[in-house]
């Protein structure tokens, strides 16, 4: 076994010396062969060189590409058959990462997710509502529950995190991506609890910007991998409005709608048959991304 952790970073000189150097004492008292890539998101301060003095490999963006292009970046240049994601602001802690990844090791889990949960999740009250409902969502999407959708600190096989390279996006997104891709294909996710601090330096993270983004994001994952879960849904609703619309055309408005009311009911009928024809496509189709058994 061997580990690579990669950092994402964008303008975090005042923290990521500290994040690199706490990393590294930590690492060393595993015994693990590992390596630290700090992959330089086109940063305008010294954000690479207080990496590399504190003893990371850097890898350099030129301009600024985004959260999950920086990752897709180190996962490349990664020597280690383990990758472990985690911040350079100080909000994870590093001392997890061994903890997840004995259990990835252990548990023969694809991924295992540091999942924000409890009292000493400092998650901002303004991200709370929105990271909720995406989590239900997602939840929907996925058929199981998920404590923390997009999670910065995680450890997953690099084989496994190689099969979705094509679907990953270079935005914050590309945790949710991941997190669903592994549980729509089979691939064994487990969860375990960390601290998440409050960060050093400004947020780049957009709250009404991103979180549209993300919503899309999970929808068009969805139509990806289960259609079905949105189809479905959308053809009930359909019938319940064209029955709630008839009911109160006969009963208030004294004559039934029968023409808008047969539309909205073949409406319902046209998106239950898209939805069951794209699940049939997608389950005769072979899927690359499919878990080896």
């Amino acid at each position: 076994m061997s580990l690579s952790v990669v950092v994402p970073a964008f303008n975090e000189e005042k923290a990521v010396g500290a994040e690199v150097a706490t990393l590294r004492s930590v690492l060393e008292k595993t015994g693990w062969p590992f390596e630290i890539i700090v992959v330089d998101d086109g940063s305008t301060d010294r954000t690479g060189d207080a990496a590399e003095s504190a003893g990371a490999r850097v890898v350099r963006h030129w301009v600024n590409r985004g959260y999950g292009a920086a990752l897709k970046t180190g996962i490349r240049v990664a020597k280690g058959n383990i990758i472990g994601i985690t911040d350079a602001d100080g909000t994870y802690p590093p001392d997890a990462l061994p903890r997840l990844v004995s259990m990835l090791v252990e548990g023969q889990h694809d991924m295992v997710v540091g999942a924000r949960v409890g009292p000493q999740a400092q998650i901002p009250l303004l991200r709370r509502p929105a990271k909720w409902a995406l989590a239900r969502l997602a939840e929907l999407i996925a058929g199981e529950p998920i404590p923390d959708l997009n999670s910065g600190q995680r450890v997953f096989s690099r084989k496994s995190v190689l099969r979705f390279f094509s679907l990953l996006p270079d935005g914050f997104s590309f945790t949710t991506t991941i997190t669903l891709a592994m549980l729509s294909n089979g691939h064994r996710v487990a969860y375990e609890p960390v601290s998440y601090a409050k960060r050093v330096g400004r947020s780049k993270f957009h709250p009404m910007r991103d979180t549209l983004g993300i919503t899309g994001l999970i929808l068009r994952i969805a139509l990806y991998f289960a259609p079905l879960k949105i189809f479905l849904p959308l053809s009930v609703l359909l019938i319940l409005v064209a029955l709630a619309w008839g009911l109160v055309s006969k009963f208030v408005l004294g004559s039934l709608a029968d023409v808008s009311t047969v539309l909205l009911v073949l409406a319902a009928a046209q998106v239950a048959g898209v939805g069951l024809v794209a699940e049939l496509i997608n389950r005769r189709v072979t899927n690359p991304f499919q878990a080896d058994e």
